[in-house]
């Protein structure tokens, strides 16, 4: 495979040992631009990462990992200062902001609305409505999505209610920490003269899910912040735009009160029955840090199969 990006050209992943920040790794490093990878995992997920990292190493890459808080002011001015030192006459030229961590929590205790159609279901077939559930939610595992709805609801934690700590941790983590990278980068003078960068959203910014208040709240404003990161930092040669993948199998979906339905529902919506996946938002991570993307900026681009035109199941 030719390389498109030279060595000294360097991409800072945060948040990159999993999911959308992982799978871009890859895709750049196959191409030949040298990797800075911030991650905070336990020990014990190690066995899983270091692999992946060796993978990257093989690719004839320069990598420098991290597995630190980069949300914390310390930690980060500590990465920056060795990364100046690693990074020599390189320069950055794309950061992916990919941090994955909030609060999903209800704002008020549910109040649940009971469906009798499993019921009613069972009653017409003459059997136990506890076994026609319980298959349905066997099948629905298996991808059969149709049975979504009849299956097991997805049950949210009622002890504890989303406050407004929740959503200040959620919006500086998964929003706002970008800002402190970029100037970060910027005032170090680490990027390179046409950089790009890089913000993850959700449909979740204009639709309203169960516990997703505070992600919500997050992904809107990183999009805010990236407009402006886009005009203001123009002047200095940075791209910045935000992309919205569709529902993707991910460690950060696991973690949703009922993804296993908003899966289905995903698939069942998107012209091509299938979910996306961290490959496809890599890929548009690619494309758009090729010198041909130089006049996007300040946009959401939406990486999703066509899922958000998609007004039927049928």
């Amino acid at each position: 495979m030719s390389r498109t990006f030279g060595s000294e050209d360097w991409g800072v992943i945060l948040g990159g040992s999993s999911g959308f920040g992982l799978a871009t790794a890859h895709k750049l490093a196959a191409h030949g631009m040298s990797l800075a990878v911030v991650h905070r995992d336990r020990r014990g997920a190690m066995h899983r990462i270091e692999p992946e990292f060796e993978k990257l190493r093989g690719s004839g890459v320069q990598l420098r990992t991290w597995n630190a808080d980069a949300l914390d002011p310390a930690k980060r001015a500590e990465i920056v200062s060795e990364l100046k030192g690693a990074l020599g006459s390189g320069r950055v030229r794309m950061l992916l902001h990919s941090i994955a961590f909030g609060n999903l929590k209800l704002l008020v205790a549910e109040q649940p609305r009971p469906s009798t159609a499993a019921a009613e279901l069972a009653a017409a077939l003459g059997v136990d409505p506890t076994k026609l559930v319980a298959a349905a939610d066997q099948l629905l595992a298996e991808g059969r999505d149709e049975l979504a709805e009849i299956a097991t609801p997805p049950e949210y934690p009622t002890h504890s209610l989303l406050d407004t700590d929740d959503f200040a941790r959620t919006i500086h983590c998964m929003g706002t920490s970008l800002l402190d990278w970029v100037q970060d980068l910027h005032r170090e003078g680490l990027f390179a003269g046409d950089a790009r960068v890089f913000g993850l959203t959700s449909e979740g910014n204009e639709l309203a899910w169960k516990g997703y208040a505070a992600v919500s709240a997050a992904k809107v404003s990183l999009e805010a912040l990236a407009r402006s990161i886009a005009m203001e930092f123009a002047a200095y040669g940075l791209r910045c735009n935000v992309l919205q993948p569709g529902v993707t199998e991910t460690p950060a979906l696991a973690a949703i009160p009922g993804s296993d339905r908003l899966k289905a529902h995903a698939r069942l919506r998107n012209p091509f029955r299938r979910l996306t996946t961290p490959r496809d938002v890599a890929n548009v991570v690619y494309l758009l840090c090729l010198d041909e993307a130089a006049w996007i900026n300040g946009s959401v681009i939406r990486v999703d199969g066509g899922e958000h035109v998609a007004g039927s199941t049928s």
